[in-house]
Formats: C-alpha cells, structure tokens, sequence
C-alpha cells in the first residue's frame, strides 16, 4: 500500500485552553446555526485544535445547543496531538490528522481555523482560504444555508478575537469582539488582526482608518462609561456605523462585538 498523503501546511505552536474560543463559538452559534439546522447531516471542523482538544470538545457543545445533529471533525498536522486527542473522542465527535486538504468525507458547514494563520506569510493567505473554500458546503436550491469559513485569531485566555467569516465566494465579514470590562480603546485589538489585515494596520489601508475611527468614538463616548463598558461601546458601536458598514445589530454588539462588512477593510492593492 502506498503510503497516506503528506498533510499540507505546517504544525502550529498548539497553545491551547479551555473556553479560549467561546466568543467566536457564540457568534458562529447565532450566525450559522440556522444553516447547521437545515443540513441533513451537519459537519464542522475544528482545523489545528493544537496540542489539547478541548475547542473540538467545547465546539460540538455549543454547537449542538443550535443543531443537536451537528458532528465535528478535530483535524491535526501532528500525529502525537491526534493520538493524545482519541481519549476524547465520542458519538458525533472525531480526531484525524491533516491540513488544509481537509481529510474528511463531503462537505463541511462550517470550517473553523482559530490561531492558525498566523504562523504564515501574508502572501500565502489567499491561497489557503481558497482551498478551505472551495470544500464548503453549497447553499440549497432556495440559495439558503451553505457553508462558512471562520478564520481569526486570539489572546490565549479569549479576551480579544478579531476574524473573517468567508463563504464559497470568499470573504464576507470581518468581526471585532472583546471582554469589555479589559478594553483600554478598541485599537486594543489590532494585535489579535488575522493575518490576512494585522500588517495592513498602517497609515492609507482601511483597517488603520476603521481602528483610528473606532477609537475616536470611544473616546466621544466617554461619558457613558459611568454606566458601564457596555453601554459605552454601544454608544461607540452606533457612531461608528454612521460611517462604516456594520452588519449586525445591538443584539451582537451587547456581547462585545462588532462585524463589519469585508470590503470596507480589505487591504488595498
């Protein structure tokens, strides 16, 4: 038999901890729910859980509380990670090794790549979210449902998140959440930028302009501070959309987030 095909990409640093991914779990819960609910047999992937599996453990959780059918596949580049994994296995819950050739059978509704960009070039950004993709399930005949791409990076105890949310046709969202209570100015967040805007951060590329923005509003909402962070950062959060293409609602930013359309803060040239 010839042997099993390389796995693409390289191994991550595999720095993990429990609940590190519950602000992108809640939001990938609210946003893609309703398409995990309409597939027959829901499948989503935890791609570079790292050296723990505890964000496969905690995603077929929370994902189930939306769609009890759901099933998640935990894939890793490094065999020691999948072995250590296999205790953790269960019904609806499996661990195999790979990367980006996404080493399992059909099409997934939601592919999850948290902290694992990071690592790479730039340059190489594209290439790796046109192949996770292009694996994506397709919307239905009514052009419902589908499949999504998360893609993003964190603090290692999950107090700031920043990703891009792609569809088969490519990046759709950008989102920005936080542990309010810890937020100094929204700018704070520029160092959790996925890889594909953290080097944009510069004068002349819009992602500069939306952070220098999102702080000003901030700092105009100073005054609601003695009612809370929250309050402040809706006050924020409705100033800034006068000007930029916010997305979602006050049902999201009361969570600490905020998802801005991709087009208004992908890089230029």
């Amino acid at each position: 038999m010839p042997p099993p095909p390389r796995p693409v990409g390289t191994a991550t640093r595999g720095t993990t901890n429990p609940n590190r991914l519950r602000r992108m779990d809640r939001w990938i819960t609210a946003v893609q729910g309703p398409a995990l609910r309409r597939a027959s047999h829901p499948l989503a992937v935890d791609l570079g859980y790292g050296h723990a599996p505890w964000t496969a453990v905690e995603l077929l959780a929370r994902l189930r509380t939306a769609a009890p059918e759901t099933r998640v596949t935990g894939i890793e580049i490094d065999p020691a990670r999948v072995a250590a994994a296999q205790p953790h296995a269960r019904e609806g819950l499996t661990f195999v090794r790979g990367g980006f050739e996404l080493p399992v059978p059909g099409r997934p509704h939601l592919i999850r790549a948290a902290n694992v960009l990071r690592q790479y070039d730039e340059d190489e950004v594209r290439a790796v979210w046109e192949r996770l993709t292009a694996r994506l399930a397709p919307p239905d005949p009514d052009g419902l449902g589908g499949g999504l791409l998360v893609e993003g990076t964190c603090d290692e105890i999950g107090r700031r998140h920043v990703w891009v949310a792609l569809g088969p046709e490519g990046p759709r969202t950008v989102t920005f959440a936080t542990r309010l209570g810890s937020l100094d100015r929204p700018s704070d967040l520029a160092e959790r930028l996925p890889k594909a805007l953290i080097h944009r951060n510069v004068p002349g590329e819009p992602v500069h302009a939306f952070l220098r923005d999102f702080d000003r509003a901030w700092a105009a909402a100073a005054p609601y501070a003695s009612y809370g962070a929250r309050q402040r950062w809706l006050r924020t959060v409705r100033a800034l959309a006068a000007d930029w293409p916010v997305v979602d609602g006050p049902a999201r930013w009361r969570q600490g987030e905020v998802t801005v359309a991709w087009g208004a803060l992908a890089p230029r040239g």
